[in-house]
């Protein structure tokens, strides 16, 4: 079997890359090594992959002619690149390119792939809007250029499993952390703050926002999962997450208890789009993938740190 992995540098591509290989998977990652956060944190993610013998290709997805590097041999392609987050400094253009656009042309790729047994889009909570609680037949309310663009290149995915040309599924991620997560993301920053003894700026109200903060691990078991399930999962949503509840202060208060240390804070003005209240609804993932997410939160931040250790303190 062999599979495509997009955004295969990234954190949560990376991720999965390496348990596909681990699955005895021929794996081929693709990634454009965008500046939106440091190119040094997603060569350190390609090495690892070099190591395990996934080779990363630079396909800009937003390039059509970039597809003549890649063979059209793959059974799966999981879509996990994309523009990220709600950031101030990126404007509608890069969420419409990277999100949209980059999409589209992905499935004209695939369209060509005739042993393709399944496309999988990864998506996001974000489609649900500032609260995320519900089930996947939920009408999308996204308050953010990111949520609007990744509900339509989910749309653009799934319109060809109603056209029939190609099995499909969107698994739709609750807050993701863990080892290689983004700099400007929560936890490895605030767990940077807490080993270099810098103050954390954290948005007006954020503390009480609630999320289903979910560790990689768990995340990426349901992904892999969808293997060998296509006809069952083909043009469904579903949601990926964990059902734990905690607020962004506890969040805090576990990484200053695993760090033994107090962490100063700089509040500073909240962000537009910015979700308020999110937990996973995982009914039907547990239908239909056997889902079954377990890893806490403390249990997650422990890894967390110890990566952050080895990687940036030791």
């Amino acid at each position: 079997m062999k599979a495509l992995v997009t955004g295969a540098a990234g954190f949560i591509g990376s991720h999965c890359a390496e348990r596909l290989k681990k699955m005895d998977f021929e794996v081929v990652g693709i990634d454009n090594f965008s500046p939106y956060y440091s190119p040094d944190l997603k060569d350190r993610n390609a090495k690892d992959l070099k190591e395990a013998g996934i080779p990363i290709v630079m396909i800009d997805l937003r390039e059509p002619k970039d597809f003549k590097k890649l063979d059209t041999d793959f059974d799966y392609i999981f879509h996990f690149a994309a523009q990220p987050g709600i950031a101030a400094t990126s404007s509608f253009e890069d969420y419409l390119m990277n999100n949209l656009v980059a999409t589209k042309n992905l499935i004209d790729f695939a369209l060509k792939c005739e042993g393709l047994k399944l496309f999988t889009n990864i998506s996001t909570s974000s489609i649900y809007g500032l609260r995320a609680t519900l089930t996947e037949d939920a009408a999308p309310e996204p308050a953010s250029f990111y949520g609007v663009t990744k509900l339509a290149a989910e749309q653009i995915v799934l319109s060809k499993t109603r056209e029939q040309k190609m099995k499909t599924c969107s698994l739709r991620l609750f807050s993701v952390y863990g080892p290689r997560e983004r700099p400007e993301k929560l936890y490895t920053k605030l767990i940077g703050c807490g080993f270099f003894h810098q103050e954390f700026p954290l948005f007006e109200g954020s503390e009480e926002h609630v999320r289903s903060f979910t560790f990689v691990d768990d995340i990426i078991d349901g992904v892999v999962s969808v293997i060998g399930k296509e006809d069952t999962i083909d043009g469904e949503v579903i949601n990926l997450g964990t059902e734990q509840e905690h607020t962004t202060g506890e969040g805090f208060a576990i990484v200053e208890e695993l760090l033994d240390t107090k962490i100063r804070k700089e509040i500073v003005p909240k962000r537009g789009g910015d979700q308020m209240f999110t937990k996973a609804n995982i009914e039907k993932a547990r239908r239909l993938l056997n889902y079954n997410p377990s890893t806490t939160l403390k249990e997650g931040l422990e890894k967390q740190i110890a990566w952050y250790r080895k990687e940036f303190v030791d």
